[in-house]
């Protein structure tokens, strides 16, 4: 079963104490890239990432997360009592040297670096617990995505497939005519030379056998045939197992056989073939780099 690398999920969800909104966007990339912004989740991050690690394979993952706090309890102010009172004595100073009151608001208090700060309290272990299966679920309906899309990408694949393996019965059909075709060019080079180049017929077998073998296309033919086979295997895998590395990879064999008969073929139809197996290469390598 495979599934594609991209999707986009939004989920809302209201617990005891906080409601959270979970965005999930999954995109191209070669390995397993996290980004995560949003509410701090400090140590709960880590937890995150590790459930989305035991899901996936591939993809860039960007998760953003906004957590609204519906009880004020749960944050804590902090201020810093010995750099406050400095503040203070120095404001009385210039109160003093001014002859007028000299304050500031609370704004200005919060503005100062290092005096204030408004930090929620840790998660206890039942919120982690509620966020842990909120994020469980917006990656559950991530991956349904990412499946549904895997699927139409597959019955695309799929239909460049089926004409690349009707080029390659092509090809095997036009492949058994090639000696007989190499013979044929080589009595019409011999006719437009003339009687002064005439060879034996034993040498001439000879050197048509030798121009047979170097322009076989036998090896070719049958590690594209291969090659086909384990793509087909790959690709229609009912078991959940990244696949699109390897698809890849295989498109760029079967795309160096196709160069290789192209560069051996002396039949113009042979060469039709080949340019039609590597235009479908071509759509299938733009696909199956989507794949996970």
């Amino acid at each position: 079963m495979i599934q594609s690398m991209t999707g986009y999920v939004e989920k809302r969800f209201t617990g005891r104490n906080f409601s959270a909104r979970i965005a999930v966007k999954s995109l191209n990339h070669r390995f397993l890239d996290w980004n995560c912004r949003g509410s701090q989740l400090r140590e709960v991050e880590n937890r995150l990432r590790a459930i989305c690690q035991r899901e996936l394979h591939r993809g860039r993952i960007e998760v953003y997360i906004d957590i609204d706090f519906s009880d004020s309890s749960r944050w804590e102010l902090n201020i810093n009592d010995k750099l406050l009172s400095g503040i203070l004595v120095s404001l009385e100073s210039v109160t003093s040297r001014l002859q007028k009151p000299v304050s500031f608001s609370i704004e200005n208090l919060f503005s100062i670096p290092h005096l204030a700060e408004l930090r929620r309290k840790d998660f206890s272990s039942a919120e982690i617990e509620f966020l842990e299966e909120c994020f469980r679920k917006a990656l559950a309906e991530l991956i349904r995505i990412r499946r549904r899309e895997g699927r139409l990408l597959k019955k695309d694949i799929l239909g460049h497939l089926r004409l690349i393996a009707a080029s390659h019965r092509r090809l095997l059909r036009l492949a058994r005519k090639q000696p007989d075709l190499i013979a044929r060019k080589m009595r019409d080079r011999i006719k437009e030379l003339g009687e002064g180049a005439s060879i034996s017929e034993e040498r001439f077998l000879e050197e048509a056998a030798l121009l047979a073998q170097k322009y076989d296309l036998t090896e070719e033919l049958e590690r594209i045939r291969s090659h086909l086979d384990y793509f087909s295997e790959l690709i229609r895998s009912t078991e959940y197992v990244p696949v699109g590395k390897k698809l890849d990879f295989i498109s760029q064999e079967l795309f160096r056989e196709a160069n290789t008969i192209n560069s051996k073929a002396q039949d113009i139809e042979i060469i039709k073939a080949c340019l039609t197996i590597k235009s479908e290469l071509e759509s299938i390598r733009q696909q199956v780099q989507n794949l996970e």
